[in-house]
């Protein structure tokens, strides 16, 4: 029969085993993980934020169609003249290099009304004649193309899939066709439709480039498809087209893998090549022709990365000539209005222009990042690493010696995931590795700790009856500081008791005076253990708790009184269900005391407990008592005030405020002991006024200081501004002490304080 330790011992390795063929079967492709896939993505994400340049690309401008230019020029779409007088003085103005426009010119332009006029010069040889001269200036398409024609100008289109392929305009010509891919199926952005330029602009500026973004499915802009298919013809994008014209027109050229170690179903380029004369420049794709957008900064005409030139300081020349001469400009709109933002990695909204501009950028810089096509195989010898490393040493290591081993293996994975990007452009995966490192950790440790923890479930039997589950689990951090010897330390002490049990328990059936009692003690031992506090027993229909033991607790004085008012709210819910079924309430009793007790495990040979023992315990019992002479449902010695006032100091917690109650000296001390009640914090429902408080000391001085006539005019005051106060009671009770001493005067040595003869 398989023991108990060796079931244990095959479900660690089964779980362990598992985790690493999930990771396998990830890193693989055989079966993807959504999540980890989401969190790759994530983590570059993080990673280009962090590595950001935050500069500004001097070689290229963009000139902004932003709100000052809608609001100087007229909305958009602008007439061709304020185009065509844009272009004339980017070239001639300006001396720029390569414009490219991030925009689609699809429809004729009829703002100056002449086709109107042709339809009336139709009907009349006269108004034909003089329209003739008018025409060329009239003729707003016309002069935007002429203002384009031999000049270094790329326009935008847009490339579309929907179900009628709808084809407007005219596409430019192909970089390269089908052919040139010797018939290997390569994984493209596919389209089957386009809205391209009006035919005249076409053929006055035939470089041209989609400006088309494919967000990811979460909804960012990561990458770019460098090349599209369109009918077997293969496309740019507009940041490749203005960077081609740019730099000579290169020819485009697949970059076929020719390695004898790939598979032969290997159907991905590794690069797009320009290529001229002897020159080749490489720019490495991924397997869908894409690359990743090397976003400078978090963009907008604020965001540092570019500069931004308003189109309306150009056309009314408030831009001195010869600024923007030899750079690269990108007309487009950062206009809230016209639609043309992206959601990107790097902001929630990122102007659409800036994304050419980014990846024109990365031309420039021939830094490009890519996932290679050998990323799968680098994943999983990745995680075969992680997996041979961390099953072989954490065993061996304690719990914090291999919290420490993990952290290493997570921080080497992440610099050379980083090194990799930065000194190379490779985008390498890393989120299956850093899941497998916290897994293996988690699951070998916890084994550790299966295996090991005998004294750990050993302490949670001992004390898990009287201390909360969490201050359990806290003890089983370091088990060997704790056991049941006997020790003398300084606690706070409860005694809670239950008022009107009797009445209460004549009126109700035996099951439901259990229900009624087990319902009590739950609610009010939720509140002890919410606070830290110790069970030590049930006696009748009271409970006896304290703070500060088995586990250390500095704020135990305060934590006590945190719980004595939470359950005396919650005494309230519990009321208002006995007052629905026609029952009389129950009230409370809490005495509260600090002091140096014993604690530990004590009993007889039958029965043994964890409980303390002492004078201070004595004297909580003494004060509980006390609550019902006093009418309130708290009192607090003053050890206890004392060390909660300290304990609250450096609390974030609305610190209770307090009312001095009365100077006692109980059945069986000599020494008097000063008694408080507190409350929730001033403002709070039963809380008494600064103004009230404020008398009742007045009273109190009085009283001990024999002032008779001071101290019941005080009184008077009191039970006649505040007549509803809970504290009334208190008021007439020193009010008749007051008399009793008038009649029999207190002994010459008295101090103030009352003296209780019984218990």
């Amino acid at each position: 029969m398989t023991s108990r330790s060796g079931l244990w011992r095959a479900l660690r390795v089964a779980l362990l085993l598992g985790a690493v063929l999930a990771a396998l079967a990830h890193a693989t492709g055989l079966y993807p993980l959504r999540f980890v896939t989401g969190l790759d993505l994530a983590i570059a994400d993080a990673r280009l934020r962090a590595l950001m340049p935050r500069t500004t690309d001097p070689r290229i401008v963009i000139v902004d169609i932003d709100e000052k230019s809608l609001a100087e020029i007229g909305r958009w779409p602008w007439s061709r003249d304020h185009l065509a007088a844009l272009t004339d003085e980017l070239f001639t103005g300006q001396k720029a290099a390569v414009v490219g426009f991030d925009m689609l010119f699809a429809e004729p332009d009829a703002s100056s009304g002449l086709p109107v006029l042709d339809r009336l010069a139709a009907r009349s040889p006269a108004l034909a004649a003089q329209l003739a001269p008018l025409r060329p200036e009239l003729d707003f398409d016309a002069r935007f193309a002429r203002a384009l024609a031999g000049r270094p100008v790329v326009l935008g289109y847009y490339l579309t899939n929907q179900r009628d392929a709808r084809r407007t305009g005219v596409l430019p010509a192909p970089v390269f066709t089908a052919a040139a891919l010797q018939g290997r199926p390569i994984a493209f952005t596919h389209w089957n439709g386009y809205a391209a330029n009006l035919d005249a602009f076409a053929r006055a500026a035939p470089h041209a480039g989609y400006f088309n973004n494919v967000p990811d499915p979460d909804g960012l802009v990561r990458s770019v498809p460098l090349i599209a298919e369109v009918d077997h013809g293969y496309h740019e994008a507009l940041a490749l087209a203005m960077f081609r014209l740019y730099t000579g027109s290169p020819a485009v050229v697949p970059g076929l893998p020719g390695g004898r170690w790939l598979p032969r179903d290997y159907n991905a380029l590794h690069s797009v090549l320009l290529v001229q004369g002897a020159q080749r420049q490489a720019i490495p794709v991924d397997a869908q022709v894409r690359v990743r957008v090397p976003y400078r900064g978090p963009g907008g005409p604020h965001g540092g990365s570019f500069e931004y030139v308003s189109a309306s300081d150009l056309l009314s020349h408030r831009i001195a000539p010869g600024r923007l001469q030899g750079k690269l400009v990108l007309v487009g709109t950062s206009a809230p209005g016209v639609y043309d933002q992206r959601a990107t990695p790097v902001a929630e909204v990122y102007p659409g222009v800036e994304v050419h501009a980014s990846l024109l950028s990365g031309l420039l810089d021939d830094h490009l990042p890519v996932q290679p096509d050998w990323s799968a195989s680098f994943e999983v010898l990745q995680v075969l690493l992680v997996a041979a490393v961390l099953v072989a040493v954490l065993p061996r290591l304690s719990a914090v010696r291999g919290a420490q081993l993990a952290l290493a293996l997570a921080g080497a994975l992440v610099a050379v995931n980083v090194w990799s990007e930065q000194a190379h452009g490779l985008l390498l995966p890393l989120a299956s590795a850093l899941l497998l490192t916290g897994v293996l950790y988690i699951g070998i440790t916890v084994w550790g700790y299966i295996v090991e923890g005998r004294r750990r479930r050993s302490l949670a039997r001992l004390f898990g009856s009287y201390v909360p589950p969490e201050l359990v689990a806290e003890m089983a951090r370091d088990p060997a500081r704790y056991d049941m010897r006997a020790e003398n330390r300084v606690l706070t002490i409860m005694f809670c008791d239950m008022r009107n049990f009797t009445r209460v328990s004549e009126l109700l059936a035996p099951e439901e005076l259990r229900a009624l009692m087990n319902r009590f003690f739950s609610t009010m031992t939720g509140a002890i253990r919410e606070q830290r506090g110790t069970l030590d027993k049930y006696i009748g229909d009271a409970i006896m708790a304290f703070w500060g033991a088995p586990l250390a607790d500095a704020g135990h004085a305060a934590h006590a009184v945190r719980a004595a008012l939470a359950m005396t709210q919650r005494l309230q819910a519990l009321n208002t269900e006995l007052r629905a079924r026609g029952l009389p309430e129950i009230g409370l009793g809490l005495g509260l005391n600090t002091g140096l007790v014993c604690v530990g495990d004590m009993g007889s040979s039958v029965r043994r407990s964890y409980t303390v023992m002492g004078d201070a315990v004595n004297l909580a019992s003494r004060i509980e008592g006390l609550t019902r002479h006093y009418g309130v449902d708290i009192l607090v010695g003053e050890a206890t005030r004392e060390a909660a006032a300290l304990d609250a100091a450096g609390s974030t917690d609305a610190a209770p405020g307090w009312v001095e109650v009365d100077r006692v000296r109980v059945k069986g001390k000599q020494r008097s002991v000063t008694l408080f009640t507190p409350i929730a914090g001033r403002g709070s429902a039963g809380a008494p006024s600064d103004e009230e408080m404020r008398l009742w000391r007045l009273a109190l001085g009085a009283y001990r200081q024999q002032q008779w006539d001071s101290s019941q005019a005080d009184l008077q005051r009191l039970r006649t501004a505040f007549a509803g106060s809970a504290f009334i009671g208190l008021y007439a009770q020193l009010d008749e002490r007051i008399d009793h001493y008038r009649a029999t005067p207190p002994p010459a040595d008295w101090d103030g304080a009352h003296t209780f003869d019984s218990k």
